[in-house]
């Protein structure tokens, strides 16, 4: 596979504040990359240095072979980029900024005209996104902000998509298409880098991700390898079942009986020793759950960070940013 993204040793300084620590990161082509990690950690530096806005401090960064602070102009002929806070002109209705934004990145000659296959897909995706395309920028909420910055992006034919929280604002119904067109994207040949704290909206689209903190990856992979860093969850109907055999498995741990129900967590990479022994005992209702994508990130964000950012001058924000990581999000 080839790779669009890389970074090797990339250094991002803002004076004493060491937004980025030594990042490396690798996209390939044709992947949904997931790219994790709360406010602060360096998500958004990293995107403004691929997006060639911003001059790393040192280290290198290649994205589409191209050095994106030398050859930004390049870059986004094959680059669309969606941000979590969409703004908008106001006196542009929302079709004519779709038209503009896809104008900027190549996507368009002069005025769209109706029949070609741009068009045909504007009009697709503003159908899919129940988007009214004629209303004035000042007129949209939030979420409707963020569509007109999803269906200029996916109206053209990138190379490479980089969304930054893109369904930041949106319904759920709404996140359900914004899933279905990234997936067309990438089946179109396409490759997205997907920065996002919602993490069943990765655990979906994603084949590999990246965990940063403070600076620097410190996990990454695919979703089935980072899940025997993890322990996975079984339980089933406590009646007439000695668990001892279980108890004396190394490989199973909080073994408990409680409301009628044995549960306990066991090893990912060792599950296989487990089932013969469940087989065994002959055990009903068996639930196995395996660990999800928030519990490998909260290993990397627990307590500990959440204790340095308050270390650092940030009251309150270190409690808001841990009931985000959580599942807490805003509506436009």
């Amino acid at each position: 596979m080839d790779t669009i993204i890389q970074t090797v040793e990339l250094h991002k300084h803002f004076g004493r504040v060491r937004a980025l620590d030594g990042l490396n990161l690798e996209v390939q082509r044709g992947e949904i990359h997931g790219f994790l990690g709360p406010n602060g950690a360096g998500k958004s530096t990293t995107l403004r240095i691929l997006l060639g806005l911003a001059k790393a401090t040192s280290g290198t960064a290649s994205v589409l072979g191209l050095d994106p602070w030398t050859q930004s102009v390049q870059l986004h002929r094959g680059l669309a980029y969606v941000p979590g806070d969409v703004r908008l002109w106001p006196n542009l209705s929302g079709g004519e900024t779709i038209d503009l934004l896809s104008r900027l990145r190549g996507g368009t000659s002069g005025r769209a005209a109706e029949g070609t296959p741009y068009a045909q897909r504007k009009a697709r995706l503003c159908e899919a996104f129940d988007f009214d395309p004629g209303k004035k920028g000042r007129a949209y909420s939030k979420g409707n902000r963020q569509k007109v910055a999803l269906i200029a992006a996916l109206a053209t034919d990138a190379e490479l998509y980089l969304f930054d929280e893109p369904t930041s604002g949106l319904d759920p119904l709404m996140e359900a298409v914004f899933r279905r067109e990234t997936l067309a994207a990438v089946e179109r040949g396409a490759t997205v880098l997907l920065s996002s704290h919602i993490l069943s909206e990765v655990e979906v689209l994603c084949q590999r991700v990246s965990i940063i903190r403070a600076g620097r990856i410190v996990d990454g992979g695919t979703l089935d390898s980072l899940r025997h860093l993890t322990r996975t969850e079984v339980s089933f109907a406590a009646d007439g079942v000695d668990t001892r055999a279980l108890g004396e498995l190394s490989a199973v741990h909080g073994l408990t009986a409680d409301g009628g129900r044995v549960r306990f967590g066991a090893d990912s990479g060792r599950i296989a020793e487990v089932l013969p022994v469940l087989g065994s005992l002959g055990v009903q209702g068996l639930i196995i759950t395996p660990p999800s994508l928030e519990e490998l990130f909260l290993r990397h964000y627990g307590d500990t960070s959440v204790a340095a950012e308050a270390a650092v001058g940030e009251p309150g924000a270190a409690t808001a940013r841990r009931r985000h990581l959580l599942g807490a999000r805003g509506r436009g």
